[in-house]
């Protein structure tokens, strides 16, 4: 099988990337490569309208399924509303948008990947396809090579006997009681009688207990008087919180030489761990590529995730101020003031476009953790 360009991984950043390639080479013979039977796996993902370019926005318009004017954070010493504009993805509706938008010649499911070089895929079977280029975008590489906390989590959406009564997002509830580390829930209402509910952690380690996060959402529920009928979906995750580490041993444990994006070429907002609006840059600054011959696309993404990097070294101190310098129990503390700050740095922040202003307003006025360990989390390194 030949093609011009192979993308082997159809969860967000391939999917984002397809569609792109779509619209603006469709002289291009593309494939996306999936191991499920569907593109996007189990998966909500949201963003705020400020993530995402103005101009970029085509691109994730025919996904989003919700849409808020606001959201709220809720904290044991301040509760506030802010007004950025939040959407939420389904995969869902990743899948329907792929299948409706790809020729059925590019789209191939259910097939197990041995082997990706440049301009190779081999497939289960020892089916070869042979690419002008190829993309590597199957989820994260070895973990080891960097210095990580962990945000993990376990979200179900419920189905109600009766209305939920919320017109807007909680994006962070921090007035639950603490367990291992940083947590918050996170709820969406999808429609008036359906809501997603997520319980999260920022912890030490990545063990993941599902049932007892199910027990916690439960009980969380029936707090707020809710009445749940079934659960519709589960997911479940645990994400890298980069602190540090190794970018070049990292980036050469996933299939080395070729092009990576998405998790797999470490493409994401360091403090929250989302990837969503670095794959919609991603997938744009792709399909402006003239050439998307494999060493080259390699040699150019290797260049842009060193840029990313690089940005992202004062979110690292952050994250490391938050797992060693706060005790596990006040480190709510540390979000609680930070919603403190104004909208607008609030926003660049989730955008990852912080400026040396807000860096310095961040830093700035009484840390919420003693100075003294502050000092030693910001230089602390990965034994």
């Amino acid at each position: 099988m030949k093609v011009d360009f192979a993308i082997v991984g159809g969860g967000l950043a391939g999917g984002l990337i397809a569609l792109a390639l779509a619209k603006m080479r469709p002289e291009l013979k593309i494939v996306l490569i999936e191991q499920g039977d569907s593109f996007g796996g189990n998966h909500i993902w949201s963003y705020f309208a400020s993530d995402i370019l103005p101009e970029h926005r085509w691109l994730t318009a025919p996904l989003v399924t919700y849409g808020w004017s606001g959201y709220e954070v809720r904290f044991p010493a301040h509760s506030r509303s802010l007004e950025n504009i939040y959407y939420t993805i389904e995969s869902e509706r990743l899948d329907w948008v792929l299948r409706h938008n790809l020729p059925a010649s590019a789209m191939m499911l259910g097939r197990e990947v041995k082997a990706v070089s440049p301009r190779l895929v081999v497939l289960d079977g020892a089916q070869r396809i042979n690419a002008g280029g190829v993309i590597d975008v199957r989820g994260a590489g070895d973990l080891n090579h960097l210095d990580c906390g962990w945000q993990k989590f376990t979200g179900q959406l419920m189905q109600l006997s009766e209305p939920h009564n919320l017109t807007k997002p909680i994006v962070m509830d921090a007035t639950v009681e603490q367990y291992d580390g940083y947590r918050f829930v996170y709820v969406l209402p999808f429609g008036m009688d359906k809501i997603f509910v997520e319980d999260t952690y920022y912890s030490d380690t990545p063990n993941h207990d599902p049932r007892r996060l199910r027990q916690r959402l439960a009980e969380y529920a029936d707090g707020k008087g809710w009445k749940v009928e079934r659960v519709l979906r589960e997911e479940n995750g645990v994400l890298p919180v980069v602190m540090g580490g190794d970018l070049e041993s990292y980036w050469a444990s996933g299939s080395g030489r070729t092009a990576k994006a998405g998790a797999r070429g470490a493409f994401f907002q360091h403090v929250t761990s989302y990837s969503l609006p670095d794959a919609v840059r991603n997938a744009i600054f792709i399909a402006e590529q003239p050439d998307l011959d494999g060493d080259k696309l390699n040699m150019i993404m290797r260049q842009r995730v060193q840029e990313h990097w690089q940005s992202g070294k004062f979110y690292r101190m952050l994250n490391r101020m938050l797992f060693r310098g706060a005790e596990a129990s006040e480190r709510y503390k540390i979000l609680e003031r930070f919603y403190r700050l104004k909208p607008g740095l609030i926003e660049r922040f989730y955008a990852g476009k912080t400026s040396g202003g807000d860096k310095a307003r961040i830093l700035s006025g009484k840390p919420p953790i003693p100075i003294g360990r502050a000092i030693t989390a910001i230089r602390s390194k990965k034994k």
